[in-house]
């Protein structure tokens, strides 16, 4: 099997950012606590490798059929035919096995969400893609556990500091995922995925992203609200919010498949930069 194969199989991009946000919020809760355990820090990122890799897996055995419609899928693997259902079947449940006994030998409550992220994304996301927008919902709960699995690996309580990171990254996966959804729109259709709000590109889609762009901004300063965060991070998250509105407005105003390509662009700079100064800042004030 061939590392390009792999990677794919495993969407080695995405699995690369959401182990990053786990394991940002894993220091996070370290300071709490007050002290850094490093080994416990390794075991999250394997671990959280692991299960999101084994989660993209099954996501990918299942729409064997439908990768095969789609011009951005049909070069995957097992629908090019490089790997068979039961290859990939075997690495996706050691991947799971084994990340999730890592995740538990930081402690139960971190290996109970693993489980509950997989299931969730894998049986419960993946089939409703097809039937209906409330796919995006169902899907952004696990897309913004890794945040809360990381931290609970450091600290166990999941208290308000759990919430907020949760938080952040639930709300921003909609602004995030319907800006990929109306650039990929075409090809989505080609496999009856039906993600767009309205399911199609429209003025309804558009304000309904927009809105939910709104929503991220008063969510995005909550750790300055609640004094886990100081000024810093709440002027940069401010202004991050600003220009990812912005780009917001610009879709609804436009409407423009352009419009909805610079929109995504900037949801993969929001996230890991509000994150990281939430982290900077939070370190700032504990110490």
């Amino acid at each position: 099997m061939k590392w390009s194969d792999f990677s794919k199989l495993i969407k080695l991009r995405l699995t690369f950012l959401v182990v990053f946000s786990a394991s940002i919020s894993f220091l996070i809760g370290s300071k709490v606590n007050g002290h850094i355990d490093w080994t416990n820090w390794v075991k999250l990122i394997i671990g959280g490798f692991l299960v999101t890799a084994a989660a993209n897996c099954f996501n990918e055995i299942i729409e064997k059929d439908l990768d095969r419609l789609m011009k951005r899928t049909c070069d995957r693997p097992i629908p090019a035919g490089r790997m068979t259902t039961g290859q990939a079947l075997v690495m996706g449940l050691f991947m799971a096995i084994f990340g999730t006994y890592l995740l538990g030998q930081l402690n139960l409550t971190a290996g109970y969400l693993s489980v509950f992220s997989i299931l969730l994304y894998a049986f419960a996301y993946t089939p409703l893609k097809r039937k209906s927008p409330i796919a995006v919902f169902v899907g952004a709960i696990p897309g913004a556990l890794p945040p809360l699995i990381g931290y609970v690996a450091a600290h166990e309580k999941i208290d308000a500091i759990a919430l907020i990171l949760f938080g952040i990254q639930f709300v921003w996966q909609f602004p995030h995922f319907w800006a990929i959804a109306w650039v990929l729109d075409d090809d989505y259709k080609l496999a009856g995925f039906r993600l767009l709000p309205s399911g199609k590109r429209d003025l309804a889609s558009a304000i309904i992203t927009f809105i939910f762009t709104l929503i991220l901004v008063p969510v995005s300063l909550l750790p300055t609200f609640y004094g886990y965060g100081g000024y810093y991070v709440g002027i940069v998250s401010l202004l991050c919010s600003l220009v990812f509105l912005y780009l917001a407005f610009i879709l609804l105003r436009t409407r423009q498949i352009e419009s909805a390509k610079k929109l995504m662009y900037g949801s993969f700079f929001y996230l890991p930069v509000v994150q990281l100064m939430f982290l900077f800042d939070f370190i700032g004030k504990v110490k």
